[in-house]
């Protein structure tokens, strides 16, 4: 059985995005993106919240997520998650996040420094994968990383015009895409920093 919303949205409402911030600490009730270095952002925080509950998490899933960025989607995702393996492709912030979420007390969040595109093999399949930067195309190594049943949060498009899709794959295997929304993310990039 899936987590009520408003569960979900009572403890968005308590995560300090400032704590996940260096710079504009003082601006982080604000609900926009701010960048991070690397030419990466923290995302607006309704879009955080929007995405998460998009998954339908339920108490046992396990959770991809690709680009760890600030850690502040990925704290979300720790608090209902049985666990969370989260990519990053630039070490600074990797590292960054990794202390940030430690010290927040996550013990179920896996961290690894490589390319996003490539998913995480070793830990497939997952329930739910959460997607962070726009992809070109849906990569279909994500898709075979997605358990059947599973379901997948994923901005798609060029660097102007994405759009927020929900990828569900089905107990056959087939997979089904739907449209939520237009967004603007930074572009889902290969290779390690």
């Amino acid at each position: 059985m899936k987590y009520d919303e408003k569960e979900i949205t009572a403890f968005f409402h308590t995560l300090d995005r400032s704590r996940f911030m260096d710079r504009y600490k003082e601006e982080a009730d604000i609900d926009m993106p701010f960048p991070i270095g690397h030419g990466q952002t923290i995302s607006q925080p309704s879009l955080v919240l929007e995405m998460t509950l998009r998954l339908d998490l339920e108490p046992g899933h396990r959770v991809l997520e690709i680009g760890t960025g600030s850690g502040f989607q990925t704290a979300l995702l720790a608090k209902f998650a049985d666990s969370v393996h989260t990519v990053e492709r630039i070490r600074a912030l990797h590292d960054s996040a990794k202390e940030k979420l430690d010290a927040e007390g996550f013990s179920n969040i896996h961290f690894h420094h490589g390319d996003g595109n490539l998913g995480w093999e070793a830990n497939a399949p997952y329930d739910r994968i959460m997607v962070t930067a726009a992809a070109k195309e849906i990569p279909s190594i994500l898709i075979q990383q997605l358990a059947p049943g599973g379901k997948m949060v994923i901005p798609v498009g060029d660097t102007f015009a994405q759009e927020l899709k929900l990828v569900e794959k089905d107990m056959h295997g087939q997979i089904h895409t739907a449209f939520i929304e237009h967004v603007r993310f930074v572009d889902l990039k290969g290779d390690k920093a």
